[in-house]
């Protein structure tokens, strides 16, 4: 049978079957190879050089694989999958990956062992819900009323395997005060911390330590004019988002004029007409404006005159955020329904004072007391670019995972503890089920082993030793009555020792190690479901269009 006939016409390659799963696991292999010496407070940093030679040194998962620009459509999988992570919970990308990958790997020697995948699918489903229905049940721990003290150990496991572990004491403390301060609650009643409203700026200079919290809304740039007061209080905000230059005639629009001295008169309207506008302004009670657009100097003129602070070329996300915190309206158009140009007070956003300050060789204004939700900026200080942008990753990692701890209430024990407790529960679990699935649940137990093994290995300690001690503690702790406490048992990679990591404050949100466990099997599943490939080729003749 000559192979024409199998193959219908496609205009490309197909490989189906052993071949392409082997390709799919081994492309995720090497995606987590990459991060898996990252994992962990000993974890180690990569730095990526990209196209045009900007370097970026980090720790953090996500931000790693975003830059790789991965070729490969399975390598591609756990890429977005580390981004969902980061969406969703903030920390823990580089742990989902790599549980990911290691699933995979199983799962492949498995359907090599002639099992079908279906049953690994319908397997690792299972494992996955009991794991996480046992997560809920017996192995989180409820924090009532959070005290600061868990919230801060969140923040420093967070931050142990980063640039900043060093001053975690010091940072954590930064975090959990900036989130505390932007509690709100919203119409439903439900307490929120919206981190987005919390500005990180970066300035050179002084050392890590020099970074501070400020209380208002940082922007980034300096008043227009030095004519303009430094402080306005209280402040009437108007947020624009146009020009404020000279009004141009549009584009195609033709004027014939007679009398020379009616071009005149044409430019004159040209420049009174900006002026109109900025005493609409003025009137309706504005003192601080903002545009994202440009203000002339001619424009600058009047609001010195009227001693009001003009700030151009905010940035578009910034004029959001304060627009929301002083509860203004972002004013797109001066046009009402008539076809007159009016501005309506309402519009306005309310602050205690605004003020221009210097940090470090920046000026920044600063937007004190707002009134809806209290906005607060942390100012970080570092010796150079790559510091600064690492830091910022790194609390940014912590501020999610503070955020997680106050809203769902609830911590697990970290540094692989809650991984050997499931790996032991799920093992026992595989034991007393007589279906197909069983082999599946047993290889997932083992694949969750691969973190405390990465972490004990990135620490320089023997893995398989204490692996297995922290096995023998999960074992005695979910088979004797009065060894419970032994469930948060988890690595100290410092001495390499074996440690209770709920009392050693090594603690993380529940919800992240439940959501890992999720999306690392829905990944997982989801490249293990694929058995044909068919790379189609660009035709050529088509390419030109």
């Amino acid at each position: 049978m000559s192979i024409s006939a199998q193959n219908p016409d496609i205009s490309g390659e197909r490989q189906s079957g052993q071949d392409v799963r082997t390709q799919n696991v081994m492309a995720c292999q090497a995606v987590a190879n990459i991060v898996k010496t990252s994992l962990g407070p000993v974890g180690l940093d990569k730095m990526l050089v990209d196209d045009i030679g900007d370097v970026t040194i980090t720790n953090d998962g996500a931000t790693i694989l975003r830059m790789l620009e991965v070729e490969h459509p399975a390598a591609k999988v756990l890429v977005e999958l580390a981004e969902l992570q980061d969406r969703e919970v903030g920390d823990g990308t580089t742990s989902v990956v790599i549980v990911a990958a290691e699933l995979l790997k199983r799962a492949n020697d498995l359907v090599r062992n002639k099992i079908h995948p279906t049953s690994i699918i319908s397997g690792y489903r299972l494992a996955m819900r009991e794991a996480c229905k046992y997560v809920d049940e017996k192995l989180v721990t409820k924090v009532e009323k959070l005290g600061k003290v868990p919230l801060i150990n969140c923040a420093k496991t967070s931050m142990s395997s980063k640039l900043i572990s060093g001053d975690s004491d010091f940072f954590a403390n930064l975090v959990v005060d900036a989130v505390l301060s932007v509690k709100m609650t919203n119409q439903r009643g439900e307490v929120k911390y919206p981190i987005k409203g919390i500005n990180i700026l970066k300035a050179h200079g002084q050392s890590a330590r020099d970074s501070y919290l400020l209380n208002g809304y940082a922007l980034n740039t300096g008043r227009a004019a030095q004519g303009m007061p430094l402080r306005v209080s209280p402040a009437k905000i108007a947020c624009l988002d146009f020009n404020l230059q000279k009004t141009k005639m549009q584009l195609g629009v033709q004027v014939v004029v007679n009398d020379p001295r009616e071009l005149e008169k044409i430019r004159q309207r040209e420049a009174d007409m900006t002026k109109e506008r900025i005493e609409k302004l003025l009137k309706a009670g504005a003192n601080v404006i903002l545009t994202t657009k440009g203000i002339d100097d001619m424009a600058l003129k009047y609001f010195v005159e009227a001693g009001a602070i003009a700030v151009r070329r905010v940035r578009k996300e910034d004029m959001r955020h304060v627009a929301k915190a002083t509860a203004a309206t972002l004013v797109t158009t001066f046009a009402d329904m008539e076809g007159e140009e009016t501005f309506d007070p309402a519009h306005l956003g309310t602050a205690d004072e605004v003020v221009e300050e210097r940090i470090a060789d920046d000026d920044v204004v600063l937007i004190k007391g707002t009134k809806t939700s209290s906005a607060v900026s942390l100012i970080l200080r570092g010796a150079n670019d790559y510091m600064l942008d690492e830091m910022e990753r790194a609390l940014h990692d912590a501020l999610c995972i503070v955020k997680r701890t106050l809203e769902s209430n609830t911590v697990v024990a970290g540094g692989g503890a809650v991984e050997s407790a499931l790996s032991v529960y799920l093992e026992h679990l595989a034991t007393t089920l007589g279906s197909r699935e069983q082999l599946a649940i047993a290889e997932f137990a083992d694949a969750l082993l691969i973190i405390p093994k990465v972490l004990a290995v990135n620490a320089a300690k023997d893995a398989t030793e204490l692996v297995a001690k922290l096995r023998a503690y999960h074992h005695t702790a979910q088979t004797k009555a009065d060894k419970k406490h032994y469930s948060s048992m988890g690595l100290d990679l410092v001495n390499g020792t074996i440690r209770n990591n709920l009392e050693a404050g090594v603690i993380e949100p529940a919800m992240s190690k439940v959501k890992i466990i999720q999306f690392a099997t829905e990944a997982a599943i989801t490249i293990l479901r694929i058995d044909d490939m068919i790379k189609l080729v660009k035709e050529d003749g088509q390419g030109d269009e």
